[in-house]
């Protein structure tokens, strides 16, 4: 309740919106719409400022209740229920878009209600709830109608969504007690039944420091949804969803957009049900579906420099083999008959909601495997709603990069040169095209030795591929000398890449640097990732470079439950290495991933068919995945645990 409720001036309701609907900030190309429901004795100015801070894609439809500003002189609403029928029917002309609602404190009842009426009609989106228990429950609302007036000011002072100077104004006071009575007389009329069910995935959103409701109080919103449901915990309180509009702003995008690119990729497992209705002319000159088959496919169209870059192992290529080993070591326990209808595969991870568990592990100088490069696989990538881990040595710049995945999730992939100047431009860099995670490689001090890549001769940087982010960066340009051709670039960049001198001591420094998440990747030993997290990083992931580093390595598989012994439960683990299917992806999260890199596999899709390449492989293996959690009994990824396996010949878990 921040907004001063009389004096503001009512926007224009969107044509054909009739009095219901109002619309701050016009995005005429909008991917998706949020319509917000106010709280009580609230009015549809309470999202201004939000609406502001959505993305140009995000188009923000504020609901306006009857009894207040511009209706003021219309009755109350006295039934929820109708209330919502006159919204739903007012965003008639809006379903052109994917619709969220948004409804807060009494706002919720009134957008579960109106998300009910519209799923007879079209889809929404998304729900999400804010500061409000579940319709089912009572809320335990005073009458304030047998209350004086200094009872709703005490109240209002208690919430804390309204100015001080403001409830000294006669004149304004008047207006919201008279609005707060009458919203308080709906809001206690209202009760769901308890079998009310949406269709719809639903969000709760709640303040950290809100004196009115608690993270018990909310939590049986799931039971009114068959489909995905999440908690989200904001900081503020009860009004700090309206309050602090940059947080608010960020944490609803984040799901919008993770919902848009879940909705263009589909249903994953529906996949498997086009091919068959397609029909055997349908999968003419198509990739294979079997992923473990893509090198091969890769091999015939590369050359053979490119293959190797790419493919090779260091040494005799033990380590490759034992990351595959590894998994191959471990069985699925199905279980069946769980009444598994829909799935969740999406996961909360640094502050950040990701489609599925899975990100494009970063993969230097992308354009030998295809002329596009990045730019064709973060495409693909954005298309299957998956996160991108650009590597520093790739071939387009990161602005580039960042341009090309739109509003796809992506991170940053750093190589620490020996020159801190360098470093920290490039962070910043990230920092400013919209990556909202760092990753740290620390394994790669030096190049691995790769007979695939000796006997050839070839490594892409010689000749400037892969040095984009370099060749881009002011800080590597101003080293260099004045027409500087490409043997002085790339002599300037071989004396900055490498930094073998760095130690657990200079993670601090880069610690202060940023704010992004920070994780270092290529951890195996359980003391370096403790090492890790007393230096600033946020989590960890378990890599051994793919192999490609140091020959007879351990498999990453193997040292991934006691690097998460090591670390607790609450930090962030990821894995990499050795990842190839979606019952892959299954073992790493059974035995303490959170979420795994996928590297060479989508590079053979790259090099195949370029972004349509790169789509079919991720769309494969999350069709795996989700058929993967149908056959093992579990509803979403979350819910995977180490029951799902035993060891290889040995018998079925007996519990669980």
């Amino acid at each position: 309740m921040t907004e001063r409720t009389i004096a503001s001036a009512p926007a224009a309701p969107p044509s054909g919106a009739g009095h219901w609907i109002r619309l701050f900030h016009q995005r005429q190309h909008c991917s998706a719409r949020l319509v917000c429901f106010p709280h009580g004795a609230g009015t549809a100015h309470a999202f201004t400022d939000l609406s502001g801070a959505l993305p140009d894609d995000v188009e923000l439809l504020a609901v306006q209740y009857p009894g207040r500003e511009d209706r003021r002189a219309e009755p109350f609403a006295t039934d929820i229920a109708a209330l919502a029928g006159e919204v739903s029917d007012a965003l008639a002309p809006y379903t052109d878009r994917p619709l969220f609602l948004l409804g807060h404190s009494m706002g919720a009842l009134a957008a579960f209600e109106t998300a009910r009426l519209l799923e007879r009609r079209t889809t929404v989106a998304r729900l999400f709830v804010s500061a409000a228990r579940p319709p089912s429950k009572d809320w335990e609302e005073p009458d304030l109608d047998d209350g004086g007036d200094e009872v709703i000011v005490e109240m209002l002072r208690r919430l804390g969504g309204v100015p001080e100077a403001l409830l000294q104004e006669p004149d304004f006071l008047a207006e919201v007690l008279r609005m707060a009575r009458a919203d308080n007389r709906l809001v206690r009329r209202y009760r769901s039944a308890e079998d009310i069910m949406l269709k719809t995935p639903l969000t709760v959103l709640l303040a950290a420091s809100d004196p009115k409701n608690t993270l018990e109080q909310i939590q049986d919103w799931d039971r009114h949804t068959t489909a995905e449901h999440s908690v989200e915990i904001h900081s503020g309180g009860h009004f700090g969803l309206t309050q602090r509009v940059s947080e608010t702003a960020r944490l609803l995008t984040r799901y919008i957009h993770d919902d848009l690119a879940g909705t263009t990729a589909g249903v994953p497992a529906d996949l498997v049900r086009e091919i068959y209705l397609a029909g055997p002319e349908g999968r003419a000159d198509r990739l294979t579906t079997d992923l473990t088959l893509l090198r091969d496919a890769a091999r015939d169209v590369l050359p053979t420099h490119a293959y190797d870059f790419v493919a090779g192992d260091a040494g005799t290529g033990e380590t490759g083999r034992a990351n595959r080993a590894a998994f191959d070591r471990w069985r699925l326990v199905p279980r069946v008959l769980r009444g598994i209808t829909r799935r969740g595969l999406s996961v909360s991870l640094l502050d950040q909601r990701l489609a599925a568990p899975v990100l494009l592990a970063p993969v230097s100088a992308q354009t030998i495997m295809h002329p596009e490069g990045e730019l064709a696989a973060v495409r693909g990538a954005a298309d299957a709603g998956l996160p991108f881990v650009l590597s520093s040595l790739s071939s387009h710049s990161l602005e580039d990069v960042a341009e090309a995945a739109g509003p796809g999730p992506r991170w940053f992939q750093l190589y620490w040169p020996s020159d801190d100047r360098l470093a920290a431009s490039l962070v910043r860099r990230a920092e400013a095209s919209g990556y909202t995670a760092l990753v740290l490689t620390v394994d790669a001090p030096t190049f691995g030795y790769r007979p695939g890549d000796l006997d050839h001769g070839f490594l892409p940087f010689v000749d400037g591929t892969g040095l984009a982010n370099y060749t881009s960066d002011p800080v590597f340009r101003a080293a260099l000398p004045s027409g500087a051709d490409t043997a002085a670039v790339v002599k300037h960049w071989s004396s900055v890449f490498t930094n073998p001198s760095l130690a657990w001591d200079r993670l601090p420094w880069l610690r202060e640097l940023t704010d992004l998440p920070l994780l270092v990747k290529g951890v195996v030993h359980p003391e370096d990732a403790r090492l890790a997290l007393d230096g600033g990083a946020d989590g960890v992931i378990v890599s051994n470079h793919g192999g490609r580093q140091l020959d007879g390595t351990v498999a990453t598989l193997d040292c991934l439950p006691a690097v998460r012994e090591a670390v607790g439960d609450a930090v962030p683990v990821l894995m990499d290495s050795g990842v190839r299917t979606g019952g892959d992806v299954v073992k790493a999260l059974a035995l303490g991933a959170d979420a795994v890199l996928y590297g060479r596999p989508y590079q053979y899709g790259l090099a195949l068919d370029g972004r349509r390449g790169v789509y079919h492989v991720l769309r494969c293996l999350l069709a795996e995945l989700d058929l993967a959690l149908t056959l093992t009994g579990r509803g979403s990824v979350e819910a995977i645990g180490p029951d799902l396996l035993v060891p290889a010949g040995g018998p079925p878990a007996r519990r669980g």
